[in-house]
């Protein structure tokens, strides 16, 4: 069979695939993308999406015990959790369907199996009908990463989970150990301890959600020992003993070992690329550490060929693939293209109280030799957070002393993740301390304190 010839070939069509692709033929590109699994990648169909629909649905039940604070009356409540699955998987399938559509709107040739690059230029599909050989002088490498599996921590589906297992459990937790306080280990951990299974979250590093600045880890630690869960940092779990219908840890802390028993455990140690049968070595792609190693413009170093996303090294989030795909569908274009970098690039984790950064924390700041000014501002002195019924909070803004450049912006607290971004556009448009402090931002609002905080750091706080 005679190879199709594309302008541009993209494997995977996760969130940085299928965006790259429609961008690629927004600017006159004749695209083929690559998929083995679902059109949406992880994100949509495993990740992103359905856990938020999940976490909404305890963040529901959560205010529906609370319902007396609120002067409302809620008996007998209770949840299904087969139905907040299927709500979740819902979600994740309409959103699914939606990309398909978006593929064909933008006429992107879609490939159904799995991707080999045998040569430069040339793209190998094996699908269930046979294979496809393809050609392109542009080729990117979208294909993402998957959980990282620790020796004898392996999931099995029953008494150990990833995170596909733990979005369609086949029964609710009553002990549970999560490993891992990243963002996805954090948000289970969340979900599960709010519907009532009594959580136990283990950390190697000296804090949880150790991405995030020092002070917001702690505050949020402070919120989920309040919720119940036993937080346990600088710890290891070294061995899991599985016994029928329970599971016993072997917990490494500070050179003691202790064991704990558990019904189910949830594995989030982190990702591994998704770089093996593509034929990327003979290539002569360099790897490190199971993710592809890539320039400011991802890429390769192999002429053609581009690499975003998961498979491109951290931080690992969608929206960094998303912008990455666009980038280098103008880059080929020969448009002028941006580089994205990581410091700009906002995280933000769902776990109940949120909590979402852009930027430098403190420590990086003071680190990299800047002489800093830093705010804070918390919830409770804020009208709308009261109102709310969420005084739990706190924001805080690091700013370069010297310049007045906000440097970073730190929050934990009810919909931080909505609010992240005023100060992800602040540090787009290169602001300073000045252009914040002049802006009048709107009462009662949630983001007043993005203002106020601003002001703490140059001692010009009005509300504290």
């Amino acid at each position: 069979m005679a190879a199709q010839n594309f302008d541009l070939i993209v494997i995977g069509a996760g969130p940085g695939g299928y965006v790259a692709a429609i961008r690629g033929a927004q600017l006159g590109m004749k695209v083929a993308i690559v998929e083995r699994e679902h059109l949406g990648g992880i994100c949509l169909n495993w990740g992103c999406i359905p856990t938020k629909a999940m976490l909404r649905s305890s963040e529901v039940f959560h205010l529906m015990q609370r319902a007396k604070d609120f002067g409302l009356k809620a008996t007998g409540v209770d949840y299904d959790l087969d139905a907040v699955v299927k709500r979740s998987r819902s979600v994740a399938g309409q959103l699914s369907g939606g990309i398909g559509h978006l593929m064909k709107k933008n006429k992107v040739t879609v490939f159904m199996g799995a991707a080999t690059i045998p040569a430069k230029g040339k793209v190998s599909v094996k699908g269930e009908k046979g294979t496809d050989e393809l050609t392109a002088k542009n080729i990117v490498l979208a294909t993402g990463a998957r959980a990282r599996e620790l020796p004898g921590l392996e999931a099995d589906g029953d008494l150990v989970w990833t995170y596909k297992h733990a979005l369609e459990p086949k029964k609710m937790p009553k002990k549970l150990l999560v490993i891992g306080s990243g963002a996805i280990g954090i948000e289970f951990a969340s979900f599960y301890n709010t519907l009532g299974a009594d959580t136990t979250v283990v950390e190697v590093m000296d804090r949880v959600l150790p991405v995030e600045d020092a002070e917001i880890s702690a505050f949020a630690k402070k919120q989920f020992v309040k919720q119940g869960m036993k937080i346990m940092e600088k710890s290891m779990v070294k061995q899991l003993d599985r016994g029928k219908g329970k599971v016993t840890a072997h917990i490494e802390t500070g050179g003691k070992t202790e064991k704990m028993e558990f019904d189910t455990v949830i594995s989030a140690v982190g990702i591994v690329g998704n770089v093996e049968g593509l034929g990327l070595e003979e290539l002569g792609v360099k790897i490190d550490r199971t993710h592809v190693v890539t320039d400011e413009f991802c890429r390769t170093g192999v002429d053609g060929l581009y690499a975003i996303g998961d498979i491109a090294g951290a931080p690992w989030l969608a929206h960094k693939a998303s912008h990455e795909g666009v980038m280098v569908a103008d880059l080929i274009a020969g448009k002028h293209a941006h580089p994205v970098r990581p410091e700009s690039i906002a995280g933000c984790t769902y776990c109940h109280p949120q909590v979402a950064s852009v930027g430098y924390s403190e420590a990086k700041a003071k680190e990299l030799g800047y002489d800093i000014k830093v705010g804070r501002f918390p919830f409770i002195g804020n009208g709308k957070a009261i109102a709310l019924g969420e005084p739990e909070g706190m924001i805080k803004t690091v700013f370069d002393a010297k310049t007045g450049e906000l440097l970073g912006a730190h929050m934990v607290g009810a919909e931080v993740t909505e609010l992240i971004q005023g100060y992800v556009v602040g540090r787009q448009l290169e602001t300073t301390e000045e252009d914040l402090m002049n802006t009048v931002f709107p009462h009662p609002t949630l983001s007043e304190m993005m203002h106020e905080s601003v002001l703490d750091a140059y001692d010009r706080v009005i509300h504290m």
